[in-house]
Order: structure tokens, then C-alpha cells, then sequence
């Protein structure tokens, strides 16, 4: 009987000693937690937060940037979130956007470091890399794309070649419903793809449609809550099945895509007569060759490579897809804009860009496009490099800067009918009208490299497209404006008439 509550009772403090344990690490996370998210006193508000998940459920994962914008009304313009221990600040309205991007955007250049970009460009390339590295690959991008001819008449005429491509690809669907994304895809993509690897790819290219879906992948799968659960917990998701593990596959390869263009260019180089930026850039490395602290070098390359690829396909043609849907949405407009191009352009040859000062209506048509489309709601995002005080608010150097692009496009006191899509936005007096208040390609510093390139692609290939079809809903379907978010949010999966013009 001793010997029976002697177990006992050594059971028990057994027992005692591991809830001890444990209520003492559970105290001690808790404890660390609280010191991890200590801000200062003039810090911005915002919603309160759980211990360890911090705002991660708040927001959702289906319509993040609207149910932001309820916070927004409550806490203010200067908006404070926390993801794990990612600290986060939303900028909106428009003088506050300036003062961020443009005024002090000597305090906001740097992007944040988060576990997936750190683990797939491992803060390389074009789009998140910072300090000496970003300054060096973005200036030498900006000089090779013009070398390439950006800005001349031999891009403009590659993007004509392209639309045309494209119109003899709908063509074949002969008026009949078809699904548009991928041939858009395909399109706007050979436009980057004839900059960096020299070539285009055909329609019916099998192993580029691939391709271009892994893309399409990536650009819904980054935003999922697996992948949100990543950055907020790498050390445990990195060990545990999911979608998270999908997004890396996809990225690796697309990586190898890449990898695989750089060495077939190896193999017939000649580095006095560049073909293409991968060319160009295998010639950059040769001037640093045995410099240990150039950035660069082929995994730098690797990296701008797959940045000027994705961003030079996904941004514009999720712009081109919208356009053509809201179009076949609102059909007096789609009239008012063939009108202008049957006056301007006439039937017997292609739109140009001298086009573009003629066709004030058709312009504020892509620009209304763009504030509605609102494919990037909370733009790029950026990192406050040191303490800085925004509107007597202090943000601690390591914020993350969210630019509220959602808020500023559907802002009552800058669009007279805000919710609405209405080209007159853009326009007074017949003229085509610039709006402050307008900033798809963000501004300041890490303003977009590729915003010319884009607007010349969206201006010709919309104006070929709208000149030789009228593009309707499927007879018995009704368009919605439903979008699927992502790293951009583009259409729900749609199909359209484009019917050829007489």
C-alpha cells in the first residue's frame, strides 16, 4: 500500500513538474511575443491582434484589399497590421502616398525580406532585391531594354507583329465562344520573351503553354493561406506538406526554364554582337570577372531573367483581359471606341503609337481600365530603411510599407463616380485629361521599369484587337466581374464572341 501511493505520488509531482514546465514556456513565448511586438507610443492604430498570428485571419484570403479598406475608415490612413512578426503599415489617400513614395522615398526604397522571396530569389533580380545590388541591376535593365528598343519605332513595329499573331489566333475561333487568357498570355508574353531570350513562341507551343501556366500557378498560389502560413512561421511550415511546397516546385521550375535559355545562349555566344538581354548580361559578368562583391553573376542573372519574364507577362496581359471584359460588358463603349479608331486608323492599316494623341476617348478607355482592373491593390510592397515619422506618426526602421492603390482608385473625393467604370474619368472637355491621383506603375524610385513598355503594349494591342472584332458575351452567359486574387487580380475564368467586323 506505501509502495502504491509512493508511485502515486511521485506520478503526481512528475505531473505537477511538467505542467510547471510547460505553463512556463507557454509564459516565456507569450513573454517574448509581447516584446517582439512592443512599438512605439505615437505608433499608428489599428485592429487588436492575437498572440503569435498577430492580424493573419483579419483580413481573409478571398478579398483581402476590400475588407481592408473597413479598417481604413476606422483607424485612419496610417494603418498598422501584424502578420507573425512582420510589422505592417497601410499608406492611403493621396498626399500621404506622395509623402511615402516621392517626398521621403529615400527612407521607403528597400523591399522587405520576406521567407518565400528569400527563399526563392534569395533577394536577387530586379523586383526585390536592395541597397548597391538593386541600384546596379535596375540601371543596367533600364539600359539594356533601350538597347533593345525600347522606346523606338523597332518595338513599337515587334508589338504590331505580335497583335497581328494574336488576331489571326482569335480568328480561328470564328466568332464562336472561346476562353481568352492564354492566347493573351502568349501574346504580351513573346513581347519580353524577344527582349530577354531573342525569340517568340507559337501558339500551339505545348512546352510554353506549360510554361505560361506555371506562371499563372505561381501568381494564385503565392497569396493562398499556406503560403501567408509560411512567412509567418518558415522554421515549422517548411517541414510540413501543403501548397507552400507546390509554390516552390513551380518557381524551381520555372528557374530551370530559365537556366536552360542561358545555357543554349552559352553555346553560340559572341559577346561582341549581344542578340538579347541574357547575351547582353553574360557580357556584363566577363567586365567583373574575379570581383567576388559583383552583383553580377548568374544566379543574379537567373533572377532579373524570371522578373523581367513574369512581371513582363502577368501584369499586362491581366490588364488586356480585363479591358476586353469590361468592353464586352459595356458595348456602347466598345462602339465609341471603334468609332474613334475608324476615324483615326480606318480599317486598311494597324494602329501605331502617333495614333495614341488622336484618340483621346480610346486612352481614357485603357486608363479607366486600369483604376477598375486594380490589379495590384496594395502595389509593391516596401520597408522602412530607417526610423522615419510620417504625419507624427513614428514607423521603427523594418515596417513594412503597404501603398493602399485600392483606396486612392475608388476615392470619392478624386473620382466623380467612383465604383463605376466610366472613361469621362479621364477626359475634359473631349480631351484627354492626366490624373494625379492615377498610379498603377506606383511612383518615385521603384516607379515600374517596364510602365513605357506596357503602356505601348496595351495601347496598340487593344486598339488592333477592337478594330477588326466586336467582342460580346456568349449568347445565353452573363459576364461577371468577379476576380480571383493573387499577386494580381485578374478575371475569373470567362469566355467571349469576338466577332470579326465587317
Amino acid at each position: 500500500m506505501l509502495a502504491l501511493l509512493g508511485s502515486l505520488a511521485s506520478a503526481l509531482w512528475v505531473e505537477f513538474h511538467l505542467r510547471s514546465l510547460l505553463l512556463g514556456v507557454v509564459v516565456f513565448l507569450f513573454f517574448v511575443d509581447f516584446r517582439k511586438r512592443r512599438r512605439p507610443k505615437n505608433y499608428p492604430p489599428g485592429p487588436w491582434s492575437l498572440p503569435f498570428l498577430g492580424n493573419f485571419f483579419v483580413l481573409g484570403f478571398e478579398e483581402s484589399h476590400l475588407v481592408l479598406q473597413k479598417f481604413v475608415k476606422k483607424y485612419g490612413n496610417l494603418l498598422s497590421l501584424e502578420f507573425g512578426d512582420l510589422h505592417a503599415v497601410t499608406v492611403s489617400g493621396l498626399p500621404l502616398i506622395k509623402e511615402v513614395l516621392a517626398n521621403q522615398d529615400q527612407n521607403f526604397v528597400n523591399r522587405p525580406k520576406t521567407p518565400i522571396r528569400e527563399r526563392v530569389f534569395k533577394n536577387h533580380g530586379l523586383i526585390m532585391s536592395n541597397g548597391q545590388e538593386w541600384k546596379e541591376q535596375r540601371r543596367f535593365a533600364l539600359t539594356t531594354l533601350r538597347n533593345f528598343g525600347l522606346g523606338k519605332k523597332r518595338l513599337e513595329e515587334r508589338i504590331q507583329e505580335e497583335a497581328h499573331h494574336l488576331i489571326e489566333a482569335i480568328e480561328e475561333e470564328k466568332g464562336q465562344p472561346f476562353d481568352p487568357h492564354f492566347k493573351i498570355n502568349n501574346a504580351v508574353s513573346n513581347i519580353i520573351c524577344s527582349i530577354t531570350f531573342g525569340e517568340r513562341f507559337e501558339y500551339q507551343d505545348g512546352q510554353f503553354q506549360e510554361l505560361l501556366k506555371l506562371l499563372d500557378e505561381v501568381t494564385c498560389l503565392e497569396t493562398t493561406k499556406w503560403c501567408q502560413l509560411y512567412d509567418v512561421f518558415p522554421w515549422i511550415m517548411k517541414f510540413l506538406p501543403g501548397l507552400h511546397q507546390k509554390l516552390f516546385s513551380d518557381w524551381e521550375k520555372l528557374k530551370i526554364f530559365v537556366s536552360r535559355m542561358i545555357e543554349k545562349h552559352k553555346r553560340d555566344w559572341n559577346p561582341d554582337e549581344p542578340r538579347d538581354f541574357i547575351d547582353s548580361y553574360l557580357r556584363e559578368m566577363t567586365k567583373h570577372t574575379g570581383n567576388a562583391t559583383s552583383s553580377f553573376h548568374e544566379e543574379n542573372l537567373v533572377c532579373s531573367t524570371l522578373d523581367l519574364f513574369f512581371a513582363g507577362t502577368e501584369t499586362t496581359s491581366t490588364t488586356l483581359r480585363w479591358a476586353l471584359l469590361y468592353l464586352a460588358i459595356y458595348p456602347e463603349i466598345q462602339e465609341k471606341v471603334q468609332a474613334e479608331i475608324d476615324r483615326v486608323v480606318g480599317q486598311s492599316r494597324q494602329p501605331s503609337l502617333n495614333d495614341r494623341e488622336h484618340m483621346p476617348y480610346t486612352n481614357a478607355v485603357i486608363h479607366e481600365v486600369q483604376r477598375m482592373g486594380n490589379i495590384i491593390p496594395l502595389n509593391v510592397p516596401r520597408e522602412v530603411m530607417f526610423d522615419t515619422t510620417v504625419a507624427g506618426y513614428q514607423l521603427p526602421k523594418g515596417t513594412m510599407i503597404l501603398t493602399n492603390l485600392t483606396a486612392l482608385h475608388r476615392d470619392p473625393a478624386e473620382w466623380a463616380t467612383p465604383e463605376t467604370f466610366n472613361p469621362e474619368h479621364f477626359l475634359e472637355n473631349g480631351q484627354f485629361k492626366k490624373r494625379e491621383a492615377f498610379l498603377p506603375f506606383s511612383i518615385g524610385k521603384r516607379v515600374c521599369l517596364g510602365e513605357q513598355l506596357a503602356r505601348s503594349e496595351l495601347f496598340i494591342f487593344i486598339t488592333s484587337l477592337v478594330q477588326k472584332f466586336t467582342f460580346r458575351p456568349p449568347a445565353n452567359e452573363k459576364l461577371s466581374l468577379k476576380f480571383r486574387m493573387g499577386l494580381t487580380i485578374s478575371p475569373v475564368s470567362h469566355r467571349l464572341c469576338a466577332v470579326p467586323r465587317a
